[in-house]
């Protein structure tokens, strides 16, 4: 069992070792360790042997991540049934697998243990281990590389988005279920941070490298900035006038209605019930219904906030109305990082309302209307910051203002 458990974690670790980037540089008759920034990533190899070949490594490396965790689990069930179990739980030959892969990475012992930095392994890792963070993660990298041209803040802006969506999201995430994958993501960061030391030197600096200006980056700029905001404005606008007063009416009308085809004939409360009762049930099913939503709506607002932020800093050296936008963009955000535990707060007394002791109810009901009045008003401070900010964006500047921006200034 311990064998068939050992398999799969020493073929992930000779899998992740594969040196892709050094290959290909050694098929180009370069070696990579002596070009560029020295590094045998997909980054370094772009940037020598040109961004068909740095796709092509990125890729590759990509799929080192994520074959040795798919492959886990039938591999050491073909050794051995149940074999998976030898070390725990499935989840931990998952979190083993990807560690391993990712560690082969960065030391490779194909080549003395000198390897990459691991952002491509090990976004093929959390992709399987973790997909809706990693998800998000890909976005900011690719939202911040688009924006800023550089690609190791880039990374480190993905990995710590990565590690603060999945504790978010997770309930309880240090519990025993979820704490190897919360591990792994947390030292696989620290990992990560520590492979871009010299990167954080020179971001510090201000001298990391860029890679090169493209014809199509200010329109992919702007078009992420519009679809941000529409995106934020309008699902935040939608949520609060177009959806929560109807699905409280609705369930109002069911109650009221007895029983009919919206409660599949059933009785749910008797029909001679006093009217308070009726409420009372009409507004905690509403809630249960509602209470669901929020982390994903709060969720889908920080990350239309992050992009339209970040893009809208791509403008701040315009000035004016440019950093404006910025400053609104910014407080919108903050709003939101406000709401969203206030809004699970408002969740959790909505059903102790109803909780079977009067003191726990009447204790609720005491301190519901003020934390419902505070996250509405939030609410709609967030749409009027984001609704402003999608106007601005009426407003967007163009590349020639570069030009005539510095001469402005000095007048």
């Amino acid at each position: 069992m311990l064998l068939a458990a050992g398999v799969p974690l020493v073929v992930a670790y000779l899998i992740g070792a594969l040196p892709f980037g050094y290959l290909a540089g050694r098929l180009r008759g370069v070696n990579l360790f002596a070009a560029g920034s020295g590094n045998i990533g997909a980054t370094n190899a772009a940037r020598v042997l040109g961004w068909r070949w740095g796709l092509v490594v990125f890729v590759l490396d990509f799929l080192k991540g994520v074959v040795p965790v798919v492959v886990a689990v039938p591999l050491a069930e073909s050794f051995a049934a149940g074999g998976f179990t030898a070390i725990g739980s499935v989840e931990l030959l998952w979190v083993g697998s990807a560690a391993l892969a990712f560690l082969g990475h960065l030391f490779p012992v194909y080549l003395g243990f000198r390897g990459g930095k691991g952002i491509a392994t090990g976004a093929g890792t959390i992709l399987v281990l973790v997909p809706l963070p990693a998800l998000v993660a890909i976005s900011i990298w690719g939202v911040v590389l688009v924006v800023t041209r550089i690609v190791s803040l880039a990374s480190l802006t993905a990995v710590s988005a990565l590690v603060l969506v999945h504790l978010i999201i997770t309930d309880d995430p240090f519990a025993a279920g979820h704490f190897p994958v919360t591990l792994y993501l947390i030292v696989g960061t620290g990992l990560v941070f520590v492979k871009h030391r010299a990167n954080l030197r020179r971001l510090l600096a201000g001298t990391e490298n860029r890679i090169g200006e493209f014809s199509m980056r200010e329109t992919i700029v702007r078009g992420l900035h519009l679809l941000a905001l529409g995106l934020w404005f309008g699902g935040a606008a939608f949520f609060n006038f177009g959806t929560a007063v109807p699905i409280f009416d609705s369930f109002k009308q069911v109650v009221y209605a007895g029983p009919s085809d919206r409660t599949a004939y059933e009785t749910i409360i008797a029909l001679e019930a006093p009217a308070e009762r009726k409420d009372a049930l009409a507004s905690a099913l509403a809630g249960s219904a509602v209470g669901p939503v929020f982390p994903r709506y709060f969720g889908m607002q920080a990350v239309c906030g992050v992009i339209a932020w970040l893009t809208a800093l791509n403008w701040w050296k315009y000035a004016g109305i440019h950093r404006w936008r910025v400053i609104v963009i910014t407080i919108g955000l903050a709003t939101v990082a406000a709401g969203w535990p206030i809004s699970e707060q408002v969740t959790r007394l909505r059903l102790e309302r109803f909780h079977p002791e009067a003191g726990i109810a009447t204790a609720a009901q005491a301190a519901f209307a003020q934390w419902h009045l505070l996250s509405l008003g939030l609410s709609m401070v967030t749409i009027l910051l984001a609704g402003i900010a999608l106007a601005l964006a009426a407003k967007l500047p163009y590349p020639e203002m570069a030009d005539h921006e510095p001469q402005k200034r000095e007048k």
